[in-house]
């Protein structure tokens, strides 16, 4: 991996400051576990019969962040990105991917997400979650969505271990 340039969340500060920072810094360390590998290396599965790859991981949070924050804020008839149905394990297939194609996906999902929260008069705007047939608060989304980029960060330096040798941060 090349260096990491990460900015990491302030020590002190508010709660939406200090939710906002460490959600990209663990949207920053997937991107990170993710440099210098080919599409090939980022196909490269964990082990028979996982479809988990770097690619499916970026794929997948791609979907973590259009169901968490454009289909509970905005939309919440948006589709899928990977599949045409509620299935969120059909991102996990890279096999037929490409970077540029599984990180132009994920990197509109993160800015129209980072624009929802920017543009919320704070952290107790309320949306709809479809799914849960429940509304949700932006604090809980943020956690939520900061929770499922730790559990795959954690998945991710596995994944580059294997193909690099390599530990992560």
């Amino acid at each position: 991996m090349t260096a990491d340039h990460r900015v990491g969340p302030p020590s002190l500060g508010g709660e939406r400051e200090t939710l906002r920072a460490f959600l990209d810094y663990h949207r920053a360390t997937l991107a990170m576990k993710c440099e210098g590998l080919t599409d090939e290396e980022l196909r490269q599965r964990s082990m028979p019969p996982s479809t988990l790859s770097l690619l499916g991981l970026v794929r997948h949070m791609a979907e973590v962040e259009r169901a968490w924050f454009r289909r509970v804020f905005e939309d919440h008839d948006a589709p899928m990105v990977w599949s045409d149905r509620i299935d969120f394990q059909a991102a996990y297939d890279a096999s037929a991917s490409t970077r540029a194609e599984a990180f132009g996906a994920w990197e509109a999902e993160v800015e129209t997400s980072r624009r929802i929260e920017l543009e919320a008069a704070s952290l107790d705007l309320a949306g709809h979650q479809p799914r849960w047939g429940e509304d949700v608060s932006l604090r809980m989304v943020m956690v939520h969505v900061l929770l499922e980029y730790g559990r795959h960060n954690g998945h991710a330096d596995f994944l580059r271990e294997g193909v690099d040798g390599t530990v992560g941060a």
